[in-house]
């Protein structure tokens, strides 16, 4: 499946226009988890939970909002989320100066929900990812709100290339990159802008076993949708891939790896260790990956780490991260 992503200098444009409402996230170097590996492996991670609303999503929730017309704007936005995308496109919306109605699964980290509503965001609370579309669906139809979708579309692309653009700029040289995948957004983005600045890089996408549609629709050579997610890795629980963004990583991407949520709460348990960070799931699936099923082919590269979220309470991070010394 071919699609055209977006051109580094459209990407380059947005990361200006963004500059006064974003952070430019650190990349840093990880001796922990270098030492893990060994064979003079380097180790650097995007610490992209340090972006306004603990997440990646406000990049390509700004991006969406900046290419709305006033009428639009006027009408507002909704959106759907576990989370992490409703907090983003609340942010975005404030920031912008319209409204967001945005509809979030029940089982939502109460946190997160109420960072949404910090933002101005009115919330509608629903039982299931499938369930959550067909409300903002009806919501869009009968309110006429925008639908800024969580992962799909050029905008979110550009968005989420600047990311990769960052990294590229921060990281003089590198063999691999590491990226999680819920819908695919964050990593379709990431990876056309990288295969743009550095086409040898190998891009590595991880999903959680209980959430594989990107793994699934692979193997199929098309879109393909889940019975049910089943992990504790919400924000990588999109219930279906998508003709864009799986376009993109068909095009960018060199391999998909998959981990189970008990090498994601070892990982979590590791990083608040070793480094003192308390990450949501997600956050920990590139380091899972790089420490499971690719520590062997990834020995001895320059290796990038995107480590995409922490939006999490300490009784949850307590509750689900696993503190022990078998991370693998």
């Amino acid at each position: 499946m071919t699609v055209k992503g977006p051109d580094i200098n459209e990407i380059r444009a947005l990361r200006e226009r963004l500059q006064a409402e974003t952070v430019l996230t650190p990349t840093l170097r990880c001796a922990a988890i270098e030492a893990l590996i060994g064979g003079d492996t380097q180790v650097f991670a995007k610490l992209e939970f340090l972006q306004c609303t603990g997440t990646f999503k406000a990049r390509g929730a700004l991006a969406t909002l900046h290419s709305l017309d006033e009428a639009q704007l006027e009408a507002g936005v909704t959106a759907v989320s576990a989370g992490n995308h409703a907090i983003a496109t609340a942010f975005a919306a404030k920031t912008v100066g319209t409204t967001a109605k945005v509809v979030m699964i029940g089982s939502a980290n109460p946190s997160r929900i109420a960072s949404c509503r910090a933002y101005g965001g009115e919330v509608v609370l629903v039982d299931d990812a499938h369930r959550a579309f067909e409300e903002a669906e009806r919501i869009q139809e009968e309110e006429g709100r925008f639908f800024v979708h969580p992962f799909e579309g050029p905008s979110i692309a550009t968005g989420t290339g600047t990311v990769g653009l960052e990294i590229c700029e921060q990281v003089a040289d590198f063999d691999a990159l590491v990226v999680p995948i819920g819908g695919g957004g964050l990593i379709g983005g990431i990876a056309n802008a990288v295969k743009q600045l550095r086409p040898d890089c190998e891009i590595f996408g991880v999903e959680p076993e209980g959430a594989d549609s990107m793994y699934r629709s692979r193997a199929a050579g098309k879109p393909q949708a889940i019975e049910k997610v089943d992990t504790i890795a919400d924000s990588l629980g999109a219930p279906f891939a998508l003709p864009y963004s799986f376009g993109l990583a068909e095009q960018n991407v060199d391999r998909l790896v998959r981990v189970n949520d008990d090498q994601l709460r070892r990982v979590m348990g590791f990083l608040f260790r070793v480094m003192k960070l308390a990450v949501e799931p997600a956050c920990a699936a590139s380091t899972a990956a790089l420490l499971g099923p690719l520590r062997d082919e990834l020995r001895g590269k320059r290796v990038v780490l995107v480590m995409c979220g922490s939006n999490i309470d300490w009784d949850t991070f307590e509750r689900q991260a696993i503190f022990d010394d078998n991370v693998a």
